[in-house]
């Protein structure tokens, strides 16, 4: 049974052990609040059966646009008050986190940074608003980590006059994993020039044809994000459409920095949820005649699951203190912020600590733990995700091991 014993996990000191937030402005955390407001009402109560029936709920969307939280760095917010924001949905959802992250850090924040001025006004009051859905579409179902030199998706380049609607671009291939990939409007697809092997980046609407999208099945990770498997047969886009900031894969590394960092916040998100699931169940929950939290070992993995927890959000919040310092020189290339090896070092951390800190948490509450009525065991599978996605915890190590010895053990 679960029984009410003692003080009440409400009145308890919070996973924010050192108070970080409390860097926030008061306007920051005051929509922070209000953030916290809308998953409690719209998206906890029905988290769990979106995540066992692996449905997507579209129709929380204009909520969703309403709280104004698109790309926040990019509306006047701190990379703190952003990395929150991340954190707070993974807490209540990591599937509603990870769509977020792929929309707003990845799709609507490459229009901000590599549009031009034509495409950010084509698409990007749309995107923000969520009136229209983007994803990301890098990954392929061969390269993940080796994408970068291993790209097989093409694009050829074809000239037209200008009066038949000018060049376009001809784009075969494949992509895997993609997230919002089954619904999305729009997709950021990365291809290789086959007139010079640059990487490209095009602007793709996804219900163009040539474009065949399925569902990834059998998840037990992330259930309520639509991952696809994308094929790109003799697709044609518009010059107009292809991203002219982007002429390299080198291009990528402050996208893929930014959503490597939003993925380290996330595994904060885990850490806060873990923790608030298992302190709640340790306090209620009656064995032996007395509330789980009176024995040693339980105090000592909440303990060990708080330490972790803080000590990650430590870390996230010195990156985000970093990325304060990102500026554009006169040809409008960005530069400072955290760098890779720094991020790298960020996500694998963090990562680890979640893996740690949820295997904790699923193990105070026993049999209940596998079940996801007690909504550890989604946080548990959902941590599988993040440990892997945005590179592995291996290529993150391996990222930093090449930064402080100078040699490469990558390649």
């Amino acid at each position: 049974m679960v029984g009410k014993v003692g003080a009440s996990a409400a009145d308890l000191p919070t996973a924010d052990f050192f108070d970080f937030e409390s860097l926030l402005s008061v306007q920051e955390q005051r929509k922070l609040n209000e953030l916290r407001s809308f998953l409690a009402s719209e998206i906890a109560p029905y988290a769990g059966q979106w995540w066992d029936k692996a449905e997507f709920p579209e129709h929380i969307l204009p909520k969703l646009a309403a709280l104004r939280l698109s790309a926040p760095a990019q509306r006047g917010y701190t990379h703190l008050f952003a990395g929150l924001v991340i954190a707070e949905m993974t807490r209540v959802d990591t599937s509603i986190a990870t769509f977020f992250m792929v929309h707003h850090d990845l799709f609507v924040d490459s229009l901000y940074d590599f549009g031009s001025d034509a495409q950010q006004d084509k698409y990007l009051d749309d995107a923000s608003n969520l009136r229209t859905t983007g994803a990301f579409a890098l990954t392929e179902p061969e390269h993940g980590s080796d994408v970068a030199g291993g790209m097989q998706t093409t694009a050829r380049r074809v000239a037209r006059a200008a009066s038949d609607g000018g060049d376009y671009w001809v784009i075969n291939g494949a992509k895997r994993w993609i997230g919002n990939g089954t619904f999305c409007d729009y997709m950021l697809v990365w291809a290789k020039d086959e007139s010079d092997g640059a990487v490209r980046a095009f602007i793709v609407d996804a219900s163009l044809p040539g474009i065949t999208r399925s569902r990834i099945e059998n998840k037990i990770a992330l259930r309520t994000v639509q991952n696809a498997d994308i094929l790109f047969e003799d697709v044609h886009v518009a010059e107009s459409d292809r991203f002219g900031g982007i002429s390299s894969f080198a291009d990528t590394n402050h996208l893929l920095r930014g959503s490597r960092i939003m993925v380290a916040w996330q595994a904060v998100g885990q850490q806060l949820a873990a923790f608030d699931v298992a302190r709640q169940y340790a306090v209620e929950r009656l064995q032996f005649g007395k509330p789980l939290a009176r024995f040693q070992l339980i105090q000592q993995h909440l303990v060990d699951m708080l330490g972790n927890a803080v000590a990650s959000m430590g870390m996230m919040v010195r990156i985000a203190q970093l990325q304060e310092g990102i500026s554009r020189d006169a040809q409008g290339a960005l530069h400072g912020g955290a760098d890779m090896a720094q991020v790298a070092l960020a996500k694998a951390y963090c990562s680890a600590r979640m893996r740690e800190s949820v295997a904790l948490g699923r193990s105070i509450l026993g049999g209940n733990g596998i079940v996801t009525d007690y909504k550890i065991a989604k946080i548990f599978a959902d941590a599988e995700a993040i440990f892997t996605y945005e590179g592995s915890y291996e290529i993150n190590s391996l990222i930093v091991g090449r930064a402080v010895t100078g040699v490469s053990a990558i390649v």
